[in-house]
């Protein structure tokens, strides 16, 4: 008999976790580099915020992921900190506007960034966490360089910035570009870290270039379509929704969902086996 599954796999579902990737929305960046790549050398672009044009991306994805109902099922919200990924990620992710009737902090203030954006509220929202090591490519881009943590809890006093060590940017180096190979590396030290979170259902707001370097190490035992879904460099503001295992049985989840059966205890052999019980 032919038991091939043609293809398909079965994981335990306690061993999984389910990522939302997104890559931030256009940065004012973006459009200077694509113009002309020796703009992303220059400090006039330093942490750079989003274009209007990338707003209207962020709004544009807040209304798929509240239609989709993806919105109601976050536990965390992950974020590079940096001006870009932090205003995509409340605009797509956060409360509705401000309101100072209200008592819990905005994820963002009014004009952070110099947005002419309203205050967001932080209402109903799940936990949004800041870690660096899913920054962008570090060096040389003044762009890739961070402002300080007190900075951004100030425009975006919400979400948690604790797991952020220094006040200074000490990780971004004027004089040296991350290499793709140190990217990768730091990208699979983020994910061993995402794997060790109790949360189950995570977005993470992040970049292209890291994005990049870290997936490109994930479906190698897949078909080649399924990998390009995994690792193709994402669009700005491009939402990709995937599927972590743990492969390596290192997970000391218990099964939320399990049911064991058999209570209250009684016999419960299969049929088969009552019968090559009795012959």
């Amino acid at each position: 008999m032919d038991t091939s599954s043609g293809g398909q796999g079965l994981y335990p579902l306690h061993r999984c976790k389910t990522l939302h990737f997104v890559r931030h929305a256009q940065g004012f960046h973006n459009v200077a580099g694509e113009k002309d790549h020796q703009a992303y050398s220059s400090y006039d672009y330093l942490d750079a915020s989003l274009t209007p044009l990338g707003w209207e991306q962020v709004d544009n994805l807040r209304n798929h992921v509240q239609a989709t109902g993806l919105s109601n099922k976050i536990d965390l919200v992950i974020i590079s900190p940096l001006t870009r990924t932090l205003q995509t990620a409340v605009g797509v992710f956060g409360g509705g506007d401000y309101s100072d009737g209200i008592d819990v902090l905005p994820l963002m203030v009014a004009d952070a960034g110099n947005s002419g954006r309203p205050a967001i509220s932080s209402f109903n929202c799940s936990p949004f966490l800041a870690v660096e090591l899913c920054r962008e490519l570090l060096g040389v881009h003044p762009c890739d360089k961070r402002k300080t943590k007190r900075e951004y809890q100030s425009s975006f006093p919400a979400i948690d910035f604790s797991l952020i060590e220094s006040d200074e940017d000490i990780m971004w180096r004027e004089e040296k570009r991350e290499t793709d190979e140190e990217v990768a590396e730091r990208g699979m030290k983020f994910m061993k870290w995402l794997w060790s979170r109790r949360e189950k259902e995570i977005a993470i707001v992040t970049h292209s270039g890291f994005l990049f370097h870290t997936l490109s190490a994930f479906g190698n035992d897949c078909h080649q379509i399924v990998k390009n879904e995994i690792c193709t460099h994402f669009k700005n503001c491009e939402l990709r929704s995937m599927i972590l295992v743990d492969k390596s049985m290192a997970s000391h989840d218990t099964p939320a969902t399990n049911f064991t059966g058999k209570v209250p205890d009684g016999p419960d052999l299969p049929s088969d086996a009552v019968d090559e019980k009795l012959s």
